[in-house]
């Protein structure tokens, strides 16, 4: 008898959690797409050759040889392929300074400029777009050995292409 009742509790333990839930219907759960959306922000890490140039600077003319220097832009993109830069750059230049009845010497330039821009990119492909940039400059030039210090402003343009190399670098 006592094996009969042991079995008995048993099946009705057991049949006890097959009846508790008849009546709830499972939890359907919806799956939502997420899109990863382009940040609106951006920075662009440059790189600048200086092609020289040559101006007069009082009876000196200055040529400057080729060179080097880097940048950094930060923008900020409005919609429908326009964005707000700032650029910022800076290079080393050496300078050759040629004087009626002195023997030429070497010095050292240095250029800083900033500026804002506007800028538009057309999209070719989904990996290149063609960029065109409009804005205001500041320019800064020091050559400490001829004591020049200038300082100009005006508008600039540019333009350039961009080259996708995945989802989140471009060239």
């Amino acid at each position: 008898m006592k094996k009969i009742l042991v079995t008995f509790f048993v099946m009705i333990q057991m049949s006890t959690g097959v009846f508790a839930g008849g009546d709830v219907e499972p939890l359907e759960t919806e799956e939502v797409e997420v899109f990863e959306e382009e940040s609106r922000f951006y920075i662009v890490a440059k790189g600048l050759m200086i092609l020289g140039d040559s101006t007069e600077h009082g009876e000196a003319l200055l040529k400057g040889d080729r060179d080097y220097g880097f940048g950094i832009d930060f923008g900020y993109r409005i919609g429908n392929g326009f964005a707000l830069e700032y650029d910022f750059s800076f290079s080393k230049n050496r300078v050759l300074e040629t004087k009626p009845g002195h023997t030429p010497e070497y010095v050292d330039a240095d250029y800083t400029t900033s500026a804002l821009d506007i800028v538009y990119v057309f999209e070719v492909t989904e990996r290149v777009g063609l960029f065109v940039k409009a804005g205001y400059e500041y320019e800064w030039e020091e050559i400490e050995d001829l004591g020049i210090d200038s300082k100009e402003h005006g508008f600039v343009l540019g333009v350039g292409t961009e080259v996708a190399m995945n989802e989140k670098f471009k060239f």
